[in-house]
């Protein structure tokens, strides 16, 4: 008599599974991988942006990955997710031998690989294009806090706007949420250049938080010498407040 597969397992084929769906879409290809890179060199080699100290790509390197985690855990995840419950995908993976929170770990492993790939292409990019290299005294395991935390926040956004609301607006808010936190995020345009009365909203904005504790862990651009603490607990904040109110809301049909 056949067993069911360990759940491991299980989670692991799940997660290569929606690599490779999403390695075959064309506009995930576009939002997770070319669009920050197509950021990074943009704001990199133009001089549109507001003075900076030091080079430009010493700032917006660190915004661009945080822009390739939103993109990763908000876009992504978030509206594959939300046609796959449209779809029915979501209602016959819960009769499969998995438990829920193996689909969620499955999805959450597969995002974290994509990221990886993200962080290594916009290094690779900054690194050989643009001389870019990591300030003196940067902090590997930070850098790490910022990417699990980054992910926990932006995924748990995906989530919830996924499992609440229809596929058709995930879509239309996902993508409305990506480009509000590019503008607003600290991603490339200092907060305190914005209009005064948009900085109070940005400051408490996830991608803003995300941005910065990047920024520290590099000790890279203007603001790697701050305090990590503030970030951390917004992103903190932010991830356990999404992901409690998608797991008490989420459908999954």
């Amino acid at each position: 008599m056949s067993r069911p597969a360990p759940a491991v397992r299980s989670v692991a084929a799940l997660a290569a599974h929606d690599l490779r769906v999403t390695a075959r879409r064309g506009e995930n290809v576009l939002v997770t991988l070319v669009i920050p890179i197509a950021v990074l060199l943009f704001f990199a080699s133009t001089p549109i942006l507001p003075a900076l100290a030091g080079d430009p790509v010493y700032y917006l390197l660190p915004g661009a990955i945080a822009l390739a985690i939103i993109a990763s855990g908000l876009v992504n995840l978030g509206i594959a997710t939300a046609y796959d419950r449209s779809y029915g995908v979501l209602k016959r993976l819960g009769g499969a031998p998995l438990p829920a929170w193996g689909l969620v770990a499955a999805k959450i492993a597969g995002i974290l690989v994509l990221e990886v790939v993200q962080v290594v292409a916009l290094v690779a990019v900054a690194t050989l294009g643009l001389r870019w290299a990591p300030g003196a005294g940067w902090s590997p395991a930070l850098f790490v806090v910022a990417i699990v935390l980054g992910t926990m926040a932006f995924a748990g956004l995906g989530l919830l706007l996924a499992g609440t609301v229809r596929a058709e607006a995930t879509l239309a808010l996902a993508n409305g949420l990506f480009l509000g936190f590019l503008m607003l995020g600290g991603i490339v345009l200092p907060i305190d250049h914005l209009p005064v009365a948009l900085q109070p909203v940005a400051a408490l904005l996830p991608a803003t938080a995300l941005a910065d504790l990047l920024r520290i862990s590099l000790a890279s651009g203007p603001g790697a010498a701050a305090d990590p603490i503030g970030p951390i607990a917004s992103l903190l904040a932010w991830g356990i407040g999404a992901t409690v109110v998608a797991g008490r809301t989420f459908r999954w049909e």
